[in-house]
């Protein structure tokens, strides 16, 4: 039986493309394992699916402020690797495929000093930090932009795309007008902030939500923790703290989406050519990624974007009414796209290092 390791987690983009590779494996004939954290979010995304055998470790996050974790962080990042090299001496796999996120740097360490391949995926255009320490025991680096390969040294990194889940093309928006209540005569705007949500976006949708009903019925998934009980009820806006099997369906109805700029949403909204408006997390919360993901959507002429500094009440609803006025000319710039790699990329740099 070949065996494979996927790790990866933190938030749903380090997760996401993972799953979307599983029923490509499978079909292949591969064994899956996943090593993650018990209480990160790989756990309750991945665990619960069959056929695939979940590993936990201990991890640390990297970070780059102070913080009094940075002290102890350490220790769980040591017995991570430790963990790892013990699980992967075990399952004995032909090769490693990591998406990211702190918990994948042990493992690629335990694969290196297993003599096994580590393959690293890179969503965003710049690496982050665990992909660049990850990098360094990585036979090959997948990269879901062109224009990161060259910001790896050498000739590890390849172009590839990003995984798309497949059951993203099979939502029916019948469905979806079910699952939100909405009638089939107004169009619908899909508010979306990253799988912990987004307060900023949340608060001025909430602010502009009595105008943006004469026009539109909204779908909001607004982050755990983050639904706000005095609007519900209210026709036409429907709330949701996360959406996973109802997601395809929902974003099938949708004519326009307002999201943040995580790397594997945006190449979803491009897959499925949804018109999007990307509102990326400032730099202040963030490294800067989702802005440099935006601009490269915009300058392509796949997205409209609008900086979170920029964004009040009237700035956000006008940027909305624009979109989708415009929205036909941003489905013919996606229609261009070429969106025939990621998977099928992927699995050939796996089959390749096993």
């Amino acid at each position: 039986m070949k065996r494979i390791v996927l790790t990866g987690g933190g938030t749903a983009g380090h997760v996401t493309p993972n799953i979307a590779l599983i029923p490509e494996l499978k079909r292949d004939g591969w064994e899956i394992h996943y090593i993650g954290t018990r209480s990160g979010i790989e756990y309750s995304l991945v665990s619960g699916k069959s056929d695939i055998i979940y590993h936990s470790i201990h991890a640390g996050k990297l970070r780059r402020y102070l913080d009094i974790k940075n002290f102890t962080d350490p220790f769980r990042i040591v017995c991570g690797i430790g963990q790892s090299i013990q699980i992967i001496r075990q399952v004995k796999p032909r090769v490693i495929f990591s998406k990211g996120g702190f918990v994948s740097v042990p493992v690629a360490i335990g694969g290196f000093f297993n003599k096994v391949p580590v393959i690293v995926h890179e969503s965003d255009i710049t690496p982050g930090l665990a992909n660049r320490i990850s990098s360094i025991f990585a036979d090959s680096i997948c990269t879901t932009f062109p224009e990161t390969v060259s910001m790896f040294k050498g000739d590890k990194a390849v172009y590839t795309g990003t995984p798309i889940r497949r059951e993203l093309f099979n939502g029916k928006p019948e469905r979806g007008m079910k699952i939100c209540g909405f009638r089939p005569d107004k169009p619908v705007i899909l508010v979306m902030g990253g799988s912990t949500g987004a307060i900023a976006i949340n608060n001025c949708i909430r602010g502009i939500l009595e105008k943006l009903l004469h026009r539109f019925q909204i779908a909001h998934i607004c982050g755990s923790g983050n639904i706000d009980k005095g609007l519900m009820g209210i026709p036409g806006y429907v709330q949701f703290e996360y959406v996973d099997e109802e997601l395809p369906h929902i974003i099938s109805l949708a004519d326009i989406v307002v999201s943040r700029a995580g790397a594997n949403s945006i190449h979803e909204f491009l897959a499925l050519k949804k018109p999007n408006l990307l509102i990326p997390l400032p730099l202040e919360a963030s490294r800067g990624d989702q802005i440099l993901n935006a601009k490269s959507f915009e300058q392509k002429g796949y997205s409209k974007v609008l900086l979170q500094e920029d964004m009040t009440q009237d700035a956000l609803y006008l940027a909305i009414l624009e979109l989708y006025n415009k929205r036909h000319q941003y489905i013919n710039n996606m229609a261009m796209a070429d969106q025939n790699l990621g998977i099928r990329k992927i699995i050939e740099q796996i089959n390749k290092y096993a």
